[in-house]
């Protein structure tokens, strides 16, 4: 018996005339109408009954079923809201990517901290789930990218102490009203609302819990209803799934789920959901790779597609074992069924798979190795493999585009040109790594072992190849493979989740918990430097002390901006402030001296010091904005350091920052300093805040509370806790310093702002006059002069280099005086040569060339010893020189046939050449 069952019985259920069941299939306990029903109605347990005889009553577009949705909820007194992006940490930083549309609101909505943008509501929100990506294409329901249909209503309740500490408080509906909404939206559609079944499943995740409902009609999950009400306790009095206790909640969140194409694909009756969302596009990629089914064959597809949701990787252990038993079914041998629907598989995952990166790029996500960057490529990469494997040629930036065209993106133009550079990085990857999969499935063939799934994860991680592709060079060398069916889903876990946070590791995190929050004056008065305050506490450190003020002027780091720095005074002593930092909005000032605690101070801030970091913050800003204005509106900021000779910004770009690029940034840049902009600060809401302007506010972090503040420059808005100057023409002038690659996919620009502009400018005008001194030139001249000498230098090398060999050819010919001695059948060339290395060794490839062997010795610096030896030759030249350097106190080797050495006793190296006939012949004999 479920711990939540009294959860389930609903007045509404009662009301209707529902029954609780148990499946005979499966045990899953179901509310039904049919009060004749045995099992839950959802696949394995039955198969799909809508295909060829749709559920509703008319066909619906995603379009049209889209707005019938939102319009029912807006009827039923709920607030429509535009959709969030698909990259959730634009407004969170505990996850990446949007799976459902209640992330929208976590974790500050639902905690209760700040109210929702309305309530009740309802939207309509693009998800991308990646743990999806190896059921999409074979179960006919699965897709990755997909939009979230919901309505949310956020409870508190008011028989607490102090109800007024959430943002919203009452209920404004529970579990029965979001059952009986259900009921009345499918029935508006036409369904059969006898047929329909909720089947209970407790939903965990997060810390939260509660009870929830699966809505299945006709062997379809349409809807899921989630009572969020629950939090992870210790001491709870639920035990629930996941195997942790649970206790009720002061909140409690209505949280559904309609799956827009999942309704849209009911109401069509097509034998897969993707027909019915991508009709076009899977009509062309068809064509394009040459796919015709005979009447047949489509017989059997349409058949098979009733069955295909015995497929789920997530309710079978082997979905080959599952595919058998469609085939079986069917009557049909299953290579036969493999052969007719793998390729179909295979479109309908690369139509999903352009949808999903349509979402990514139009959202502004730049492929790269982290993050939801490294999740992009991989959906590339896998789209792109697939394409090659089923045999689409048409170009995948075209294909990204026609979805990209269908969701009404304004940036197409750019995700072709990224989708166009990552395909050649692809490819170049590809190249590269193949030699490495050789080189492991031989290792592995050797040992008699298959090649284990990690190595296979760290093959698509580090080099990209997918799974197939190693399968067919390990056939090659007769290694054994064996990929798990969810491949992609345990690749997507690896980089599904942002990085943690890191716990807080001592006692000091709970020294701010009895002291109030510290008034920021820095805010008020930006330009203001001095102020009086009281000392409410001090805390020793081991090096020196943490002074806690009613009040201050000094910035405490944040940000990427430095903390502020100068002095604290009292009536009879004044100590230096050297760092500031802030913990649970209490501001500690560290110090070398320990004033008293309640006395009255005066601080003041390093004057010059503050206005030149608020002249590199406000720059920061306003170089950000310019690089979106050149570079396009995908560049996003991922991370900055502000300082106060230079600071860096770094870009998501896909591709390097060229010269031309950085001086019309920079160009861009002192046009918002000479244009001499006001530099605002407000407060809004968060909620107007961001529907005003849009996630892109969170440039630099996501900020706590109820109200933001942004920093408007000119056209550029930002939620920043800076310090900044009052107008752009304070900052006098950017410059920026040079560029570089951070990683895949990040860029960094450093730059300099104010005095430090015109300082690291003189810098490099120094060196440019210092050069053009030395080459007797005026500097204007310079680097046409230095490539002149360059060019000069390197073809000095060639002559050089050309002069050596010419040498060398000659003492190999019998110039040089060397003795020739036999050994066996091979004749030797022992010989000094006291010259550097490089001829050395020249000499001893061209006497290998002769077909002698070379043992030769120099007097340079110290005694040095080349050994070669030409092939089929029965002598080590690593052992020869092992030999004839440890004669003169040194040591070497290499392979057989080259090697080289030395030792310090330059004294003793004609006596070791003298030894070298011997020392070969005993090699030789060894």
């Amino acid at each position: 018996m479920s711990e939540l069952e009294e959860e389930y019985r609903l007045e509404y259920f009662e009301e209707e005339g529902f029954e609780r069941k148990a499946c005979s299939e499966c045990g899953a306990h179901f509310w039904t109408r049919d009060h004749d029903r045995e099992t839950c109605g959802e696949p394995p347990c039955a198969e799909y009954d809508f295909i060829e005889n749709p559920g509703f009553d008319r066909e619906y577009t995603l379009e049209e079923m889209r707005e019938a949705f939102l319009s029912f909820f807006e009827e039923n007194d709920h607030e429509r809201i535009e959709p969030y992006p698909v990259a959730a940490n634009r407004w969170r930083d505990d996850v990446l990517l949007t799976q459902a549309s209640i992330y929208d609101f976590q974790p500050l909505v639902t905690s209760g901290q700040t109210p929702p943008p309305a309530n009740p509501l309802t939207i309509s929100q693009p998800c991308i789930r990646m743990q999806d990506i190896d059921n999409v294409g074979k179960t006919g329901r699965h897709t990755m990218a997909f939009e979230m249909m919901a309505h949310h209503a956020f409870n508190a309740r008011e028989d607490i102490d102090d109800p007024g500490q959430y943002a919203y408080q009452g209920e404004v509906y529970w579990k029965d009203q979001t059952v009986q909404y259900c009921d009345e939206l499918l029935e508006s559609m036409g369904a059969d609302i006898e047929d329909v079944t909720y089947i209970e499943d407790p939903w965990v995740g997060g810390g939260n819990a509660g009870p929830a409902i699966e809505v299945i009609y006709r062997g379809l999950e349409l809807a899921t209803l989630v009572f969020m009400c629950m939090e992870q306790d210790p001491d709870g009095e639920y035990e629930l799934k996941d195997g942790n206790r649970y206790s009720y909640m002061d909140t409690y969140v209505v949280d559904t789920g309609y799956g827009l194409e999942r309704w849209t694909w009911m109401s069509q009756g097509t034998p897969t959901v993707y027909q019915s969302i991508y009709p076009e596009m899977i009509d062309f990629l068809k064509e394009n790779a040459g796919l015709e089914h005979s009447e047949r064959e489509e017989e059997i597809i349409s058949r098979a597609s009733r069955l295909s949701g015995q497929l789920d990787i997530d309710d079978v252990d082997d979905v080959e074992a599952a595919r058998d038993d469609i085939a079986e079914a069917l009557e049909i041998p299953t290579e036969e069924l493999r052969e007719l629907l793998e390729p179909l598989e295979s479109i309908y995952a690369i139509a999903d798979h352009c949808r999903t990166l349509a979402y990514m790029l139009g959202d502004g996500i730049v492929p790269s190795n982290v993050g939801t960057g490294y999740l992009t490529r991989m959906v590339l990469r896998r789209t792109k493999r697939l394409c090659d494997t089923v045999g689409v040629d048409a170009p995948l930036d075209e294909l990204v585009d026609m979805q990209a065209e269908r969701l009404e993106y304004e940036n197409r133009d750019t995700i072709r040109d990224i989708v166009r550079t990552e395909v050649e990085k692809y490819r170049e990857t590809l190249e590269r790594g193949g030699r490495r999969v050789e080189t492991l499935a031989e290792e592995y063939a050797k040992k008699g072992e298959p090649i284990p799934t990690e190595e296979l994860i760290e093959l698509y991680d580090s080099h990209g190849i997918q799974p197939d592709m190693v399968e067919e060079i390990a056939e090659e060398a007769g290694a054994e493979i064996d990929v798990p069916d969810d491949f992609y889903s345990l690749v997507a876990d690896r980089h599904d989740t942002a990085e943690a946070l890191e716990e807080g590791g001592d006692d000091e995190d709970a020294r701010s918990g009895d002291l109030p929050e510290t008034e920021k004056l820095y805010y008020d008065d930006q330009q203001r430097t001095q102020f009086e305050a009281v000392v409410l506490d001090v805390f020793e450190r081991e090096e020196g002390y943490d002074v806690v003020l009613d009040q201050t002027m000094f910035y405490p780091e944040g940000g990427g901006q430095p903390a502020d720095t100068g002095t604290i005074s009292t009536e009879d002593a004044t100590v230096e402030v050297r760092d500031v930092q802030v913990e649970d909005g209490v501001i500690f000032h560290r110090t070398d001296e320990r004033p008293g605690k309640g006395e009255f101070v005066n601080g003041q801030v390093d004057g010059p010091r503050r206005r030149q970091l608020m002249r590199q913050h406000t720059a920061t800003h306003i170089v950000v904005h310019a690089a979106r204005r050149v570079l396009g509106e995908h560049i996003r900021q991922a991370g900055a350091q502000k300082g106060v000779d230079s600071s860096r910004i770094d870009v998501r770009h896909y591709d390097r920052i060229g010269r031309e690029e950085v001086k019309r940034i920079e160009h861009l840049a002192n046009e918002m300093v000479m244009d001499n902009l006001p530099v605002t600060q407000e407060w809004p809401h968060r909620n107007e805040a961001e529907a005003e302007h849009g996630f892109d506010l969170y440039q630099g972090g996501i900020p706590p509370g109820t109200n933001i503040r942004l920093i408007q420059v000119g056209e550029d808005i930002q939620a920043c806790g800076g310090t900044h100057v009052a107008r752009t023409g304070d900052i006098g002038t950017i410059k920026v310093l040079n560029t570089e690659r951070v990683q895949d996919g990040v860029e960094r620009l450093v730059f300099a702002a104010g005095e430090a502009a015109i300082d690291s400018t003189q810098r490099k005008e120094d060196a440019l006059y210092e050069a053009a001194e030395t080459l007797d030139v005026t500097p204007q001249n310079v680097p046409e002069t230095a490539a002149r000498f360059f060019t000069e230098w390197k073809d000095r090398g060639k002559q050089i280099e050309d002069l050596t060999e010419q040498l060398a050819a000659a003492r190999a010919g019998g110039g040089g005086g060397g003795e020739e001695v036999e050994i066996g059948e091979t004749t030797a060339v022992v010989q000094r040569i006291d010259a550097d290395m490089d001829e050395l060794r020249a000499t001893a490839n061209a006497l290998v060339e002769d077909g002698a062997v070379a043992v030769l010795g120099s007097g340079q610096s110290g005694a040095q010893f080349v050994v070669a030896v030409p092939d089929d030759t029965e002598v080590n030249a690593g052992e020869v020189v092992g030999e004839l350097a440890s004669k003169v106190g040194g040591g070497g080797g290499g392979p057989p046939d080259f090697a080289q050495g030395g030792g310090p006793n330059e004294d003793d190296l004609d006596d070791a050449l003298e030894d070298a006939p011997d020392v070969l012949r005993q090699v030789l004999n060894a």
